[in-house]
């Protein structure tokens, strides 16, 4: 593993145990180089996936990107960081148990509202705004109307 600090490509594994979610393997690293010490995370993929955007596009599945638009969501809301990071880890273990290797962005957007309205409904309305591109606050009544009513809640 490369060191982030100076580049060095002969770093030491120092400490290594499972997440709390046994999702993953933290190990604490040390550089000799520079004496840096950080932490990487391993964990198991099953399949290497793309993402067929609607452009037509295809680009390498990105787990970070999946969780930091979750995090976007759930910005200043009472969710545990921990509850975060296993709601991204159920979406990637559906997206990888599909059977596909290419999957349509749209399906990985539908999981993740999905996802978002068992867990906190504002936070589920503020990623249907990015991901169904609201335009006017219109949008948003009409979004919100849809979920009172127990109407088709994301489907437009």
């Amino acid at each position: 593993m490369r060191c982030p600090f100076c580049g060095n490509d002969d770093t030491q594994v120092k400490d290594s145990r499972p997440t709390e979610d046994n999702t993953a393997i933290r190990r604490r690293r040390f550089c000799p180089a520079c004496g840096a010490r950080f932490t990487t995370f391993e964990r198991v993929q099953l399949r290497e996936l793309t993402v067929l955007k609607k452009t037509g596009k295809r680009v390498p599945f990105d787990r970070d990107k999946l969780a930091r638009s979750i995090q976007i969501a759930l910005r200043k809301r009472p969710i545990d960081p921990e509850r975060i990071e296993r709601l991204t880890t159920g979406i990637v273990r559906r997206l990888e148990s599909m059977g596909e290797s290419e999957i349509p962005s749209d399906v990985i957007g539908e999981m993740v509202m999905d996802a978002l309205a068992n867990v906190d409904q504002v936070a589920y309305v503020r990623f249907a705004s990015v991901y169904k591109n609201f335009r006017e606050a219109k949008d948003f009544e009409n979004f919100v109307e849809n979920i009172q009513t127990g109407g088709d809640l994301d489907r437009d």
